[in-house]
């Protein structure tokens, strides 16, 4: 307790069984959430088992789960620390029967969840090109984060709704009869467990003595209701959240669920984390301005107790080739004052600015990183392996069937797998099923009967070997009977070989996750002890769902299968959209993409009217607030230095167009920004005249004096040279004998060594 502050104390230790914690960028939320679970159970009592502790991603709660571990000195592994998607799986695994799933229901990312939309349509003759498939898979997630299955949409009698509601329907279908979830299905399905098994919610009610949501500024309507339906007069839940940082409004999330929290609950405790760890005073007057522009707001200020930090940087480039040119002679005076490349980072609001970025830095040899790239479990071929091992254990998953029916091939056309799905549509049946009608019927030639029948022996084999083989072992063996490891080692290229080293990585992979499970979880009842269970709490019609829970705590290898596990596992770590650890290098990524990162160096780039804010929000107050909020994010990113760029004029969809600058610049006080215009001419507003420039020396974190010059030479001196004239210095690096410039010259860009340029100062 000694290492928190006072607001941090009092949402730790409070006794309100309804606490609203508005926590601000930067505000230590994480190590208020740990230390609340570790002082329920340590100073309350209260068993690890009946906390349920919820977060949006998997390296979130990787990280709540390492800080109770440390805090606790135990093991917190087998506790209910999860994301919405990864706890609600683990409940319909426990309660399969009674939300209707086959004990083997395997998850649908959102890859195989195109494809069987595709094959819906097709079957239909419904257009892709009138009816996008993306346009279907958003209109089905949004009615079921809604709560609303195909059969509770109105049909309003014009075409869209018709169209929808039919493929939302055959969807549904389609998904039962091959034992497939999809992750907007997760959470439906457990809100409707709670709902139509009242013995069920009684059971996790009375279990989950306290709640925590982090993040829940950014929950849905069907995440809303059902943490809404584990609510408790004996329970306590506390929600931590911040409404400034709700920018995820286009996949459903509603920052009003803050408010109807309090207003559902008249007496929630409201506490404000104000105190920002994070960023220097400079940055945080800045960015508490902008967000102030933002109305029904639920209010906060945050404040540093950090050195004020030098001043906000805005470039105004000419172009945006301009804009990355100086973007890059900065990072290089960054490295060159110790700053680690992955302690500077680029944020942009729309992916194609990346380009010319990458551009610059690549012809320039700085390493960088485009982060959010294709994870793991997205690549092509662990997909195509991971689809063998599904139809190992549910052969009726039309996903994976089609898939991998003829990858390898095998003399399986579309032609063919378009008369399964004609098959399949007759009979009400599986993919599977159809095709076992066409081999035994010899319903196709017998080229393609032979082919089919290969097929299914080869399944049924892998079958066979996941009922006894070990995980890794049965990998290998899939890898190797099904093809894919001699249909890629045939491509000798680089990327070929890429893709054989990830399905190795594969079987490492299955391996390191058999190590992880056995070793990690610890069994509930050694913890819980005899006392807990003699006082009442697990008895009656309790006891039966005690049982069940403690199976699936355990990952008994009699309950779920190993197999199971893993390809569930891998479900959700490829749906998460956070990406891996950072790498050496600088960071690249989208605004989007770094909310809850953080950098000693960050430029917000293309701060222009239509790019961002984007020309689509500009007319409607809920998505320009919702931009702005986006910005607020991208500010609170830097620790020490933030720069804002936009450019005159920037390339887009193939023509040039004179840009304005964005209207957030102007929202920020003048008297944090210094202005840098083209020529890295650098014009301080007046009131900051007398501001001297810092610098961070990163290893120490001690504040340095820099005047940004080296031997006599700084960046924006005009210079004068023999052949090729006037210019303007650009960077540098090295000193002293060593000394190199980079000077802007009408001839272009030259490096030049400063003890034989004989440059003349202007």
């Amino acid at each position: 307790m000694s290492h928190l502050n006072e607001a941090q104390e009092q949402a730790v230790l409070t006794d309100a069984p309804r606490i609203l914690v508005l926590a601000g960028a930067g505000s230590g939320k994480t190590r208020v959430l740990a230390h609340r679970v570790a002082h329920v159970i340590q100073e309350q009592g209260i068993s690890p088992h009946a906390v349920l502790a919820v977060t949006f991603t998997n390296k979130a709660a990787r990280e709540m789960t390492n800080r109770i571990e440390s805090l606790l000195g135990m093991p917190a592994r087998g506790m209910w620390i999860g994301t919405f998607h990864g706890l609600a799986h683990r409940l319909l695994r426990t309660h399969h029967n009674e939300a209707g799933l086959l004990e083997s229901f395997q998850i649908l990312d959102s890859e195989d969840q195109k494809r069987v939309i595709k094959r819906i349509m097709k079957a239909g003759n419904i257009s892709e090109d009138r009816w996008p498939v993306r346009q279907v898979q958003s209109f089905i997630s949004s009615q079921k984060q809604a709560g609303r299955r195909a059969r509770h949409i109105v049909d309003n009698g014009d075409l869209y709704s018709q169209v929808m509601i039919r493929i939302y329907n055959e969807y549904e279908e389609a998904c039962d009869n091959s034992g497939l979830v999809d992750f907007s299905e997760l959470l439906l399905r457990v809100h409707e467990l709670f709902r139509e098994n009242p013995e069920i919610l009684e059971y996790y009610q009375t279990r989950f003595a306290h709640i925590l949501v982090d993040e829940f500024q950014d929950t849905n309507a069907i995440q809303y209701k059902w943490l809404s339906q584990l609510l408790h007069e004996n329970n306590s839940m506390m929600i931590v959240g911040d409404d400034d940082q709700s920018i995820y409004g286009w996949r459903g999330a509603d920052v009003t669920n803050l408010q109807r929290f309090r207003n559902d609950n008249p007496n929630t405790e409201l506490v404000r984390l104000q105190r920002n760890y994070r960023s220097t005073p400079n940055i945080l007057n800045a960015a508490n301005a902008l967000i102030e522009n933002n109305q029904n707001r639920m209010g906060k200020s945050l404040y540093s107790e950090l050195e004020q930090g030098p001043l906000i940087s805005r470039y105004s480039a000419f172009n945006e080739t301009d804009e990355a040119r100086y973007i890059l002679s900065q990072i290089q005076e960054w490295v060159s004052f110790g700053y680690p490349k992955n302690e500077i980072a680029i944020l942009y609001r729309a992916n194609a600015q990346s380009r010319i970025l990458e551009e610059v830095l690549s012809h320039a040899g700085m390493p960088y990183r485009v982060y959010g790239g294709l994870r793991f479990f997205e690549r092509a071929e662990i997909k195509d392996a991971l689809s063998y091992l599904r139809l190992a254990i549910n052969p009726n998953d039309d996903a994976s069937f089609e898939r991998v029916i003829n990858t390898p091939a095998r003399g399986i056309g579309q032609t063919t797998v378009g008369k399964l799905r004609d098959i399949a549509r007759e009979r009400q049946s599986s993919l599977w099923q159809a095709g076992q009608i066409a081999v035994e019927e010899k319903l196709f030639s017998a080229r393609a009967v032979s082919s089919l029948s290969m097929f299914f022996q080869l399944i049924s084999d892998l079958s066979e070997q996941a009922a006894k083989d070990e995980l890794p072992e049965l990998v290998h063996a899939t890898l190797m009977q099904s093809g894919l490891w001699d249909h890629y080692s045939q491509d000798k290229s680089e990327k070929g070989q890429a893709k054989l080293e990830n399905l190795e990585e594969l079987i490492s992979a299955t391996r390191q996750y058999i190590i992880e499970n056995e070793n990690g979880l610890v069994r509930e009842d050694e913890i819980r002890g005899k006392s807990e269970r003699e006082s009442g709490v697990y008895s009656g019609i309790h006891e039966h769902f005690e049982r069940s829970f403690n199976k699936e705590d355990h990952f008994s290898r009699e309950t779920m299968q190993p197999l199971v596990e893993f390809l569930a596992n891998a479900a959700l770590e490829a749906g998460e959209k956070q990406s891996d650890q950072n790498e050496e290098g600088v960071q690249l990524m989208t605004l989007h993409s770094a909310k809850g990162l953080e950098f000693s160096v960050v430029f917000l780039t293309g701060l222009e009217e239509g790019l961002f804010p984007i020309h689509r929000a500009i007319d409607d107050s809920d998505s320009l607030e919702e931009e702005r909020r986006l910005c607020y994010v991208g500010m609170t990113r830097a620790k020490y230095k933030l720069y804002l760029t936009h450019a005159e004029i920037r390339r887009m969809r193939g023509r040039e167009t004179y840009q304005r600058p964005s209207r957030f610049i102007n929202e920020i006080p003048m008297d944090t920004i210094e202005d840098v215009r083209s020529g890295m001419t650098v014009q301080r507003p007046q009131t900051a005249a007398a501001t001297p420039k810092y610098k961070r020396d990163f290893r120490s974190t001690k504040i340095l004096n820099s005047a940004l010059e080296v031997d006599g030479y700084k960046l924006g001196d005009r210079v004068r040279h023999a052949k090729f004239g006037e210019g303007t210095v650009l960077n540098y690096e090295g000193k002293g004998g060593s000394l190199r410039l980079q000077v802007r010259f009408k001839a272009g860009v030259k490096w030049l060594a400063a003890k034989y340029a004989n440059l003349e100062k202007i």
